[in-house]
């Protein structure tokens, strides 16, 4: 997995969340391809090359939280997706679970913010149209999620 953003747009300034969201989404894909426990994995993240610019402690509850989550998160979209879950490519996957799991434990975090941060992702680290299939199912899945929220948003 490379990370094309830092190619394309090297002056992006990253905050040190979005930055956590980026390695969490690399755990992930790593934990997806190899099922390794999420500690090695958060050990092997935490050891990565600007690792240190991250917000370190939302990273590890971001990872281990979904992670521990994974299947009731995978249960949430499912039904919000046009295939089995099993065949959506890793960073979508990845992406998705990030976004269940950041709408049902972050209140604090605005759907409209956490549907972005998963597009930006994708747009970095998945194919070229992901970014668009993502924001799509957690648009649905904010609806689901967050009524109330989308509710007031669309009567502003």
């Amino acid at each position: 997995m490379t990370d094309k953003s830092s190619h394309a747009n090297p002056s992006k300034n990253r905050t040190p969340r979005h930055r956590a969201r980026e390695f969490a989404l690399q755990g992930l894909y790593q934990w997806l391809l190899n099922n390794e426990e999420s500690t090695k994995v958060v050990n092997n993240i935490r050891n990565a090359h600007g690792f240190d610019k991250a917000d370190a402690e939302f990273f590890a509850n971001l990872l281990r939280g979904t992670i521990a989550d994974s299947v009731e998160l995978r249960e949430t979209f499912a039904p919000l997706v046009d295939r089995g879950v099993a065949e959506l490519s890793p960073i979508e996957h990845a992406v998705l679970l990030i976004g269940a799991y950041e709408f049902k434990n972050h209140p604090e975090i605005p759907y409209r913010v956490v549907i972005n941060e998963a597009v930006e992702l994708t747009k970095s680290f998945g194919g070229i149209d992901g970014h668009k299939y993502v924001n799509g199912v957690l648009d649905k899945l904010a609806g689901k999620l967050r009524p109330d929220e989308v509710d007031a948003d669309k009567k502003r």
